[in-house]
């Protein structure tokens, strides 16, 4: 079952080094008027997850963009085409030139998150901001290794998905809506196909302090995978990182709270 709704544009396919990537753009084939922004799903999910934001961001203007990752949703890999499985920051940058983006907002959520900052580090040239919601930031760090142990407690991972996903409020108000999202997570990662590396290089603190971007953070209050004192640990080398605390929201945050989460990114990018 897909989450996209009316507001989402219908899938596309890029033939891109070593993937046929599918990938979803407001602005068609021939470009939207607006600056671009580029959304990067969880590790769960795919590029229809984002309708709430495709229909808030192109309302405000924005030429809006989002893609399944390799081995995800419709992205099928081509082995005869490039190597196999590369990056996901390398897909994105691939991704940017055949569409021959100007520079461009880049936003990650949870796993997204990882692959933003990675991205961001490699190539801060081609971005005019970092917005990185809900993300451990899947640090190299020690100290962040440690603290992600302190969470991710024995046992945490037999949980059921949609318990360590979404947050409790969204589970008791939208029974519907959870029993959806936990079915298009089923489908959502390809039968058995390998796991892309989300990483170019190890994020540390050093690589993101070098990251001169203005960036928005967005914590969720009820998130069991990146807690808000858990973002604060890596977001001190961020200095210029704007936070934005969303309450009652889970790690899913841009599905459970889609219009305090858009609200938050819009008034972000209003300053840039």
């Amino acid at each position: 079952m897909s989450l996209a709704g009316p507001a989402t544009p219908p899938p596309r396919q890029a033939a891109l080094p070593g993937v046929s990537l599918c990938y979803r753009d407001s602005g068609g084939p021939n470009g939207g008027t607006g600056a671009p922004i580029v959304l990067l799903h969880a590790n769960t999910g795919t590029s229809a997850s984002w309708e709430p934001q495709f229909a808030a961001f192109t309302a405000a203007g924005h030429r809006v963009i989002a893609f399944d990752r390799r081995f995800w949703g419709n992205s099928l890999a081509d082995p005869a085409t490039g190597p196999q499985p590369g990056s996901v920051a390398e897909d994105l940058d691939a991704l940017a030139n055949h569409l021959n983006l100007p520079p461009f907002h880049l936003l990650g959520v949870a796993g997204g998150g990882f692959i933003a900052l990675d991205y961001a580090g490699w190539r801060q040239d081609r971005l005019r901001s970092l917005t990185v919601a809900a993300s451990t930031g899947a640090f190299s760090e020690p100290e962040m290794e440690q603290l992600t142990r302190n969470v991710l407690f024995d046992g945490f991972r037999q949980l059921p998905e949609s318990f360590r996903e979404i947050g409790p409020s969204f589970r008791a108000l939208h029974p519907e809506r959870t029993e959806a999202w936990a079915h298009a997570q089923e489908v959502a990662k390809q039968k058995d196909a390998p796991t892309q590396p989300s990483l170019r290089t190890p994020n540390t603190f050093a690589k993101i302090a070098a990251i001169r971007l203005p960036m928005l953070a967005i914590t969720a209050s009820a998130d069991l995978y990146a807690p808000p004192t858990l973002m604060a640990r890596w977001l001190r080398h961020v200095p210029q990182a704007k936070v934005v605390a969303i309450a009652d929201a889970g790690h899913s945050v841009p599905m459970e709270q889609p219009e305090q989460f858009n609200t938050a990114v819009l008034a972000f990018l209003g300053r840039v």
